[in-house]
């Protein structure tokens, strides 16, 4: 009988395998640079319409379309990005508040159907601190509402990616969630439009699954290399399930105020996690030892501590905290089970029950993961 459905099958294997890790290796150089949604806090102010948004300034300022491209060097201006990246308070704040006169009068607002004109009032720029992790710059800008104003509607621009809109100093606060070019619904300016618990938790569920696919390379990374252990999904289901049950306590406790540790001592740890769980992937493991589980159950309270920092960042509803909670954590899981999809669909389905899956598959790609988890946990605390 003739081999060559075989041999074609293994070379769709490789194909598949070089194009994986390809893209493993690209996420991996990239993940200092995520491009995420900016964040715009705004309020009535005794007829002053106030809005403060947080953005990564560098890159707008870099010529980076946030429509386009999930990581700055998935562009071709990475490189401009990383010198605005190095710069100074003091240097790019004079750039940031240049950028903001052309492009705050594209933001389109409405009150009561008259037009809002937005003004530049300050720009503020972080330290540049750690070069290799994005830094959150605030744009300052007010615009005068017509007399008795009573709602108002936003034209979030084309090109500048998603904005997450929290409504301050309302009680009931409206909250929502805005693509580029996309226009809001009629937002009471006296409050009482909170969102209701269901469209919370839908809300949410995008903003955690966001956050696994495609803004979160690294626990893209761990979950890969737990799927790279064994051929079955019994030791899989295993690891998920200890990794699932401790980043959702972590998640819980830190966006709570109950566990506070600094992303600083947080992150290189992540990245530790990933170098180990795929390392111990090189070693004969026909099957699950009782450790591992445990050790991915203490990684995935790191985890649990990176992703409470990303919510923080959002906020959460005052008035619905559990649906917005419970709807970013199933966002994370929904974006796990799109990673551990698309590796079986890629490899595991065709590949698994092959005597040479480990050698030629599961260890190569181990070892790029390993080394991607290596070179990160370095950036993180020695670059």
């Amino acid at each position: 009988m003739s081999d060559a459905p075989e041999k074609s099958r293994l070379r769709l294997g490789v194909v598949r395998l070089v194009s994986s890790l390809w893209l493993v290796l690209a996420a991996g150089i990239a993940a200092a640079h995520d491009i995420t949604p900016m964040l715009g806090d705004f309020s009535d102010s005794g007829g002053q319409l106030v809005l403060d948004l947080q953005l990564n300034a560098e890159v707008y300022l870099a010529g980076i379309d946030p429509d386009q491209y999930d990581t700055t060097t998935d562009s071709d201006y990475s490189d401009p990005y990383d010198g605005y990246r190095r710069m100074s308070p003091a240097a790019l704040e004079p750039m940031l508040a240049a950028f903001a006169e052309g492009w705050v009068p594209k933001i389109g607002i409405t009150a009561d159907g008259t037009p809002v004109t937005l003004t530049v009032t300050g720009v503020e720029v972080p330290p540049t601190g750690n070069i290799a992790m994005p830094r959150t710059s605030t744009l300052y800008l007010t615009g005068a509402l017509p007399p008795g104003a009573e709602a108002m509607v936003m034209t979030w621009p084309e090109g500048a990616g998603a904005v997450v809109l929290r409504q301050q100093n309302a009680p009931d606060p409206w909250t929502g969630y805005l693509e580029s070019g996309q226009t809001s619904e009629e937002i009471p300016l006296t409050g009482n439009a909170a969102p209701g618990p269901f469209k919370v938790l839908l809300t949410y569920i995008r903003v955690g699954f966001d956050h696994i696919v495609p803004f979160g390379p690294d626990h893209i990374l761990f979950v890969l290399g737990l799927f790279f252990f064994g051929t079955t999904f019994r030791p899989l289901l295993w690891q998920v399930t200890a990794f699932t049950l401790a980043h959702s306590v972590t998640l819980a406790m830190g966006v709570l105020g109950r566990v506070e540790i600094p992303g600083a001592f947080v992150e290189p740890l992540i990245a530790l996690s990933i170098c180990y769980v795929a390392v111990e992937n090189l070693w004969p493991n026909d099957r699950l030892s009782r450790f591992r589980p445990v050790v991915i159950f203490g990684f995935g309270l790191l985890h649990g501590l990176g992703f409470a920092s990303v919510l923080e960042s959002f906020g959460l509803p005052q008035n619905a905290y559990v649906p917005a909670l419970a709807g970013f954590n199933l966002g994370v899981e929904f974006g796990q089970l799109a990673v551990i999809s698309a590796a079986y669909l890629a490899v595991g389905y065709w590949f698994w029950d092959k005597p040479w899956y480990r050698a030629r598959i599961a260890i190569p790609a181990s070892v790029v993961i390993a080394a991607v988890g290596a070179y990160w946990f370095i950036e993180r605390t020695l670059l």
